[in-house]
């Protein structure tokens, strides 16, 4: 989608607020239903980071992900014993501190080799058979030609985020 310089900014600076503040939703709020709507926002906003770079189909399949992970949380959360989920809560134990330091070094380190990392001597993975990409006839065959060239971190970043998603949504269910 070609959007004037102005109003790409702005989505980009709209979709970027509601992504750091469904994050800060899942991890400050203490009801847990509360949580599992800000990580469907949080779903929802990188999903939407890929209609202006004209993945629509990625962004698709993404919305679809989003709504069977946050229902499978959901659900999860609403099966749980209010009275067990509660009972043991403290303010601050000593994993919660072992948690944050950890998180906040992975944090400092990434964003130390974000800001140190020279942008423009990377060559990304353009296309380099448009004479195949042209013979191909099927719309299939060029959507998995562009998620293996084009698309390909992005597609991978999607496959990770599901893992990570599945492996809570199991987390919590067997509490």
């Amino acid at each position: 989608m070609d959007l004037p310089g102005p109003i790409h900014d702005f989505l980009l600076v709209f979709l970027g607020s509601g992504l750091i503040l469904g994050g800060l939703g899942v991890v400050l709020l203490t009801n847990p239903i509360y949580s599992a709507f800000s990580l469907g926002l949080v779903f929802v906003c990188i999903s939407l980071f890929y209609i202006p770079s004209n993945s629509h189909f990625v962004a698709a399949q993404f919305l679809i992900y989003v709504g069977a992970i946050n229902v499978l949380i959901i659900f999860a959360v609403m099966f749980m014993n209010d009275s067990e989920y509660y009972k043991d809560f403290n303010l601050w134990t000593v994993g919660d501190g072992v948690t944050s330091v950890v998180c906040t070094s992975i944090f400092a380190s990434l964003i130390t080799t974000i800001l140190d990392t020279s942008w423009y001597g990377i060559i990304w993975t353009t296309r380099s058979n448009q004479i195949i990409e042209q013979d191909l006839i099927s719309n299939s065959q060029q959507i998995g030609i562009h998620l293996s060239t084009d698309f390909f971190l992005p597609f991978e970043l999607i496959s990770i985020i599901l893992l990570v998603a599945l492996i809570g949504a199991i987390a919590v269910a067997r509490q």
